[in-house]
């Protein structure tokens, strides 16, 4: 029977390790490092450019709106969306991302659990320089060895940095399910901005086309005046002159059509080549859109939840860097046979084993972990900041769209007032062409004045449009905060957002003073 030495001590490497599992037990769930807080972020108590009336949505009303763009009540806008959420290839990439972060997760976790191997092995070994096998003499010791053995090693998660790294990796894959969220929101909001101002230049498109008409028939008309001797060759002139640059200009506006058809395109994940959307002009006013209490921006924005869970993370990781100052246990074990006649390797006599911890602590390091923690600190330091930035733009971009759709509501009142007048004066000027009281260069100035005017009111109609889908943007579209723990299988999401201000994660000595939990 192969002797072992490791079994003439089995009793004090059992007893230490007895020691070792009671040291285990003892430090088990505590870890080293600051406990996270959420970032204090400044929020205002209403916002500055809503207009007079606007009112809040109560809390009972800051519901899942899901599919946002169907406050437009258009059927068109509906395909494209759904055909955006199933091919868009921002998207897609997004998703990608999230799936690997989710397997983060589960590779962190793995860290919990020992690591168990296998081996086998077999040899022929022999010394000496004779021909023949046997003891004696010169002659050849020839001898085979046959093993088969398990392994197993376990570090136990004394300081946390196991479980720091996992609620790290649990961070960084609600980060992922809020870009996520916010790139299907962006890619949404871009597809619906896209479309209203492709439908507003399909408005521009049919005004042009009647403008074009409109001035054929100003043509004709002194054309059929100069023919009688009632107006001078220069009124054709200047006719024909118009008519032509109204054409030019209805020709010119194909190009910017052409282009936002080609970016909704890319948008919905389909060839350039092979979409086309007919023409239907504008013909809608911005809905109510449902809002929130400034507050709601921390709960209602992917991109802020993102911003704050990233800070988490780096926080985090601050406690793993904290625990390299302490030393690590593993607790390692082997066992199997071995024999150097195969038919008894399996029995047994064959049988070893060994088991025992090791404790290693680092004495020096020529202050690599002290980097290693500053750095930490200040990459923790970087995400505050970052969260801190994307609350001030979310609030940016609220109080814009605001003020965009405040300011465009009442100027396309006073343009609706300014077509009214110049179609009016247009109409006068005429009559007045008609019955030779005036000459052409009026009607020219009338209808310029005209066409410019209604232009006009198309932009800003337009104008209008995007500007509501933006506060849509800008509020969070349909999303929750909520739906980080739905995505992420029920691991826990960011506290709710408040008015208040959360104190910020202490900072704490790396060698001296590190804040534990248990």
């Amino acid at each position: 029977m192969p002797f072992s030495p490791i079994q003439s001590i089995a009793t004090p490497r059992l007893t230490a390790l007895a020691l070792a599992a009671t040291l285990t037990m003892l430090v088990a769930g505590c870890a080293v490092g600051p406990d996270y807080q959420r970032p204090s972020a400044t929020v205002p108590a209403s916002y500055k450019e809503a207009p007079e009336g606007w009112k809040v949505a109560q809390p009972a009303d800051r519901t899942d709106r899901g599919n946002w763009w169907s406050i437009y009540n258009d059927p068109q806008l509906d395909d494209l969306e759904n055909r955006l959420n199933a091919s868009n290839q921002s998207i897609a990439q997004f998703a990608a991302a999230y799936r690997q972060a989710r397997a983060l997760v589960g590779e962190a976790r793995a860290a919990y659990f020992p690591i168990v191997g296998a081996t086998a092995s077999a040899s022929r070994s022999g010394f000496g320089s004779g021909a023949r096998t046997t003891t004696t003499g010169n002659s050849t010791s020839i001898g085979n060895s046959y093993s088969l053995a398990l392994d197993a090693s376990w570090e136990p998660d004394l300081w946390g940095s196991v479980s720091r790294s996992v609620n790290a990796q649990k961070a960084g894959e609600q980060g992922a399910a809020a870009d996520l969220a916010n790139a299907r929101l962006s890619a949404q909001a871009t597809l619906a901005q896209s479309y209203f101002q492709l439908r507003s230049l399909d408005a521009q498109q049919k005004l042009l086309d009647d403008t074009v008409a409109a001035y054929a028939s100003s043509l004709q008309l002194t054309q059929n005046q100069y023919a009688q001797g009632i107006v001078a060759r220069s009124d054709v002139i200047q006719a024909q002159t118009q008519l032509q640059s109204a054409q030019a200009s209805a020709i010119d506006n194909g190009i910017a059509r052409a282009q936002f058809e080609h970016a909704i395109a890319v948008l919905v994940g389909e060839p350039a080549s092979t979409f086309a959307l007919p023409a239907s002009p504008l013909d809608a006013t911005p809905p109510d859109v449902p809002a929130q209490m400034p507050s709601a921006i921390l709960e209602r924005r992917p991109d802020v939840a993102s911003a704050e869970r990233k800070a988490a993370a780096a926080n985090e990781q601050i406690g793993v860097a904290i625990a390299a100052f302490f030393p690590t246990l593993t607790l390692s074990a082997s066992g199997g046979f071995q024999s150097s006649v195969l038919s008894q390797l399996l029995r047994a006599p064959s049988r070893f084993w060994t088991l025992g911890p090791d404790l290693a602590a680092t004495i020096f390091d020529g202050g690599l972990r002290r980097a290693q923690t500053e750095a930490a600190r200040a990459t923790y330091d970087q995400d505050v900041a970052t969260y801190r930035l994307t609350v001030l733009t979310a609030f940016q971009d609220v109080e814009d769209n605001l003020a965009s759709l405040r300011i465009l509501a009442n100027e396309i009142v006073i343009q609706q007032q300014a077509v009214q007048s110049a179609q009016q004066a247009l109409a006068i000027v005429n009559n007045q062409y008609k019955a030779g009281t005036v000459g052409y260069v009026n009607v020219l100035t009338a209808q310029t004045t005209a066409f410019t005017a209604e232009q006009k009111l198309a932009n800003i109609a337009g104008q209008r449009m995007v500007s509501s889908v933006g506060l849509v943007k800008a509020l969070g579209g349909g999303w929750d905060v909520g739906q980080i723990e739905r995505e992420t299988g029920g691991v826990e999401a960011p506290a709710a957002a408040s008015g208040a201000s959360a104190p910020m994660p202490a900072t704490t000595s790396a060698t001296t003073s590190a804040a534990t939990k248990s």
